[in-house]
This record gives structure tokens, sequence and C-alpha cells, in this order.
């Protein structure tokens, strides 16, 4: 199939992407701040830092905190810009080809899975939950399904009339499958963990 621009329009996608990339870009700013504050004052306790378990200082500190060589937090500085980009091109009118989704969605694969393995390790290895790092996952979980449920209707993976028929079919249980991944952590973490009267805590 030739590599043209790809007609289909995605404004409520557009929509979610620019929302989710400008909470993303503020967790990460804020993650960013933290670790400042912690070079700048080594010891002291992050503003997010709650209790044993819910706490951002031990994630920030963690090897895991700092995988590529830089804290982390400076990935979501930049790789939510991207979404906040395509989503307000969409809704001004652009249409992108093939390859540009195909590389779109090649990048927020890449940050599912790294969420997906910091989920891992903060609730397996370093027994905490990092509260601005958990806004991360929030939105970081449904934009995979989003981008994923679009390449599938959009005809970006394929112009079978029958492979676009299962994203549009698919499209409506976004938040559901969003849900049904937040149900599964929070039950791993409640196990591991005993998350949930500590999240509760904060909560209140």
């Amino acid at each position: 199939m030739p590599d043209r621009t790809i007609a289909a329009r995605p404004f409520v996608l557009a929509v979610w992407l620019v929302v989710a990339g400008v909470i993303g870009w503020i967790a990460a700013f804020a993650l960013t701040l933290e670790k400042f504050h912690a070079y700048a004052e080594p010891g002291v306790a992050a503003s997010c830092d709650f209790s044993i378990v819910v706490q951002c200082t031990a994630n920030l500190n963690s090897p895991q905190g700092s995988v590529f060589g830089f804290p982390n937090p400076i990935l979501g500085l930049t790789g939510w810009v991207p979404p906040i980009v395509v989503g307000m091109a969409v809704l001004a009118g652009a249409r992108f080809a093939r390859w540009f989704w195909w590389a779109f969605f090649l990048g927020i694969t890449f940050a599912f899975g790294f969420v997906l393995w910091l989920i891992s390790q903060s609730i397996y290895v370093l027994g905490t939950l990092c509260p601005w790092c958990m806004v991360t996952w929030l939105i970081t979980i449904p934009t995979f399904y989003a981008v994923a449920v679009h390449l599938l209707r959009s005809g970006v993976v394929s112009g079978s009339p029958r492979v676009r028929s299962v994203g549009v079919a698919l499209a409506p249980w976004v938040p559901l499958m969003a849900l049904g991944t937040y149900g599964i952590v929070l039950l791993l973490a409640q196990l591991r963990l005993n998350a949930i009267p500590q999240l509760i805590d904060v909560w209140l």
C-alpha cells in the first residue's frame, strides 16, 4: 500500500494528546524540580514524600531513576512535547503520512514499555509509589491504547475494511482498557505494598 497521507482526522485523539502531553510535561517538570532540590539540599525530603511507600525521593535517587545516565524526568520534559505538537497540528487541520504515524507510535510504544518496567521496579524492587510518577503512568497507558486503536481504524496498519472495523469497534473500549490496566497495577501494588490504605491517606 502506498505511503500516502492518512485522511482520517482524529479529533478526540488530538484533544487527548494535548491534554495528556500538558499533564505529563507538568509531572516531569515537577520531578525535575525535586531532583534539583535534592542536588541543592542532599538529605532533605522531597515535597512529594508522604510516607515510606508513597514518596519520590527513593525513586529519583535509585539507579532506575536515571536509567540512561541522566534523571528520567528529562525524558518526560522532551518526550511529552511531541504529543502536544501532534495534537495541536491535527486540531489545526494537519494530515500526517503513514510513516509519521508509525514513527509516532514507536515513541509511544517505547514510553508505554518503559512505564511498565518502571511500575514493576517501583512495586517489586524499590517498594515505593512515586506520586508524580503515577501521574505519568495514568496518562501514558491510555495514550498507548488510543494511538494503537487510531492506527487500526484510520488505515495506518492496513487499508482492509476488516482491520479498520476492528479499530472502530475497539475505540469505545479504550477507557475500559486503561481502567483494566490501572486495576492490575493497583492489585499488584496492594498485594506487594498494601498500597490502597496509604494512597487513601494521601488523598484524604
